[in-house]
Parts: structure tokens; C-alpha cells; sequence
């Protein structure tokens, strides 16, 4: 790996890694097979994830572990029921069904019932690409690789401005994964992308943990290598008015500096989004009659005008 993949980081990455991980344990959404760690059903909900969307797969998931509970039995199915089943599901490709079956042969027969536990092994399963491969190590037995998928991409192209390189994401997520934590880790940075970093981005709704140090939020420019036009909300000035009406309508009154940080997380006084940017939007709101400013001897308090 070279040393090009720590340039687009902050330099305390630590206080980056803890942040996530610290929001995703909080609350995250609570999938069934993000509460096992058996590599039959991980592997089983990431093929029927390649193509569904993931609230979907959940009854399916579910019926199809009820149906056959244990890799064994996968084996010993009919393949006819296995892709009938898929069928009946809605699932994508039959040849996804087909791969599965052969995979649960692979495990029973070849490796004695024994999950190869690494990418490499878990790659010579039928149908398991890198990305399976390493998800499932990752999610079964603590054991992968930075997870680097279109998701992923957009999360780390707008917050660290990371080019739109596989090379670059691929090396720059791997120096960015705590070591030996690729299961939380690659669960939460995924999540990060499926609820927060959309190709809508829900930054303060989703209260993204990297606001403070993503360049997208910064700057307004939420485009990424899969959004390749700018939402025109994001980041514009008719959001940062809707931020204040919303922040003072909760406190009622503020002063500019107590207000600011509610309004962006990378408000700083004498920088580029600090009093000077802050007043010039609290004065547009002042004369459409929203906002009321009152000048003191030490700071500006703004005031939510209810008349």
C-alpha cells in the first residue's frame, strides 16, 4: 500500500474511526443477519441483497432460513425448490440461486462442513465474488477487508475528497479501518452510506458523525462518482435559512456564536462560515420580517420574530 492513501485524511483518524463507530452502535438499522454470526445466513443475505432492496430481503431471508435452517440442508435440497423458491420471491437472477445451492454443496462436501474463514477461501465458493467474499469474512468471523462498494465510494469521495480512483478508495478505506474491527467497521461505514450519505444526502436529519470533517458539507458540493449533478438543496443558502428558522424556534433567542454551531458543525467565528456569514443570513431573514437582530455591547442576539 503506499503512503498516497493517508492524504486525503484528517490527521487525527482515530477520533474519525471512534465517531463512526460510536454513531452506528448508538442506533443503526436492526437487520436479522446483522444479529448472527453464522457465514450460511451472512452469505445468504448478501446474495439476496445483490439485487433486492434490503427491507425486502428481510421476509425472504427469513422464510428461506425456515425453510433451510443450516447450510446442510441447503445442500440436500432440490436445486429445482431452491430456484423456485427464488422465483417466488422475487429475488433477481436464478442463477443466484443456483450459485448458493452450489456453494452450500462446496462447504458440506469439499470442506467437510468446515467455512473457509478469510476472503481468499471464502472466494472459491461458486458465485462468491471479492465483494461477498469479504463481507462475510468480515461479518462472520471479524476477518476481512475494508469493505469498498458504490456506497462507499460516494461516503469517502465527499468527505475526505478522495478521487474518483479505485486504487485511491480501495487504499484509503483500508488505511481507514481500525485494525482487526472489520465487522463493526464495514457494517457501520455501510450504513453511513445507506442512511445518512445517500445520493440525497440526509447529513443533519441522519446526524452524520463526519460533518466536522467532511469536505461535501463544508462546501456545499454533494456530487459524487454515482450522483454526478449537485442536489440543489444541499448546502445552499435557502437550507441555512431553514436551519436557523428551525434552531430558533427551539431556543427562541440566541447570540450569533451560540447559534452558529447548530447551524453548521464547522462554524468557527473568524472563518470562512462564521459571524460574518452568519449575519449576513440572519440579515436577509431580518428583512423578510422572520428574524429580529438586537445589537449589544459584547455580540448580536438573534430572535425569532412571532408576529
Amino acid at each position: 500500500m503506499s503512503d498516497q492513501s493517508g492524504e486525503y485524511l484528517p490527521n487525527d483518524v482515530q477520533s474519525v474511526q471512534n465517531a463512526l463507530v460510536d454513531w452506528y452502535e448508538a442506533d443503526h438499522r436492526d437487520y436479522p443477519w446483522r444479529r448472527t454470526e453464522d457465514p450460511y445466513g451472512i452469505l445468504v443475505s448478501e446474495v439476496m441483497s445483490q439485487q433486492t432492496q434490503l427491507d425486502r430481503v428481510v421476509a425472504a431471508w427469513e422464510d428461506f432460513l425456515e425453510r433451510w435452517p443450516a447450510v446442510a440442508d441447503l445442500a440436500a435440497a432440490d436445486r429445482g425448490d431452491v430456484v423456485g423458491f427464488w422465483t417466488d420471491h422475487s429475488l433477481g437472477y436464478n442463477n443466484r440461486a443456483k450459485y448458493l445451492h452450489e456453494a452450500a454443496r462446496q462447504v458440506t462436501d469439499e470442506f467437510g462442513g468446515e467455512w473457509p474463514r478469510d476472503p481468499d477461501g471464502l472466494s472459491e465458493l461458486m458465485g462468491v465474488g471479492p465483494y461477498t467474499a469479504n463481507a462475510v469474512a468480515s461479518f462472520a468471523f471479524n476477518n476481512g477487508n475494508a469493505v469498498v462498494d458504490t456506497n462507499v465510494k460516494r461516503v469517502l469521495y465527499r468527505a475526505f475528497d478522495v478521487p474518483d480512483d479505485d486504487a485511491a478508495f480501495e487504499e484509503t478505506a483500508q488505511r481507514l479501518m481500525p485494525a482487526g474491527e472489520s465487522e463493526v467497521w464495514n457494517n457501520a461505514i455501510m450504513e453511513l452510506g445507506g442512511v445518512a450519505c445517500e445520493k440525497t444526502p440526509d447529513c443533519d436529519g441522519a446526524q452524520c458523525p463526519w460533518r466536522e470533517w467532511c469536505h461535501a458539507y463544508q462546501t456545499g458540493d454533494f456530487t459524487a462518482p454515482d450522483v454526478p449533478t449537485q442536489p440543489e438543496f444541499e448546502g445552499s443558502r435557502r437550507q441555512m435559512r431553514g436551519r436557523v428558522i428551525s434552531v430558533l424556534n427551539e431556543y427562541d433567542e440566541l447570540a450569533l456564536d451560540e447559534l452558529g454551531p447548530r447551524i453548521r458543525v464547522d462554524y468557527a467565528p473568524d472563518g470562512e462560515h462564521g459571524r460574518e456569514w452568519l449575519r449576513g443570513l440572519l440579515s436577509d431573514l431580518e428583512a423578510d420580517g422572520l428574524v429580529t437582530l438586537t445589537d449589544g455591547a459584547e455580540t448580536t442576539v438573534a430572535t425569532l420574530s412571532r408576529t
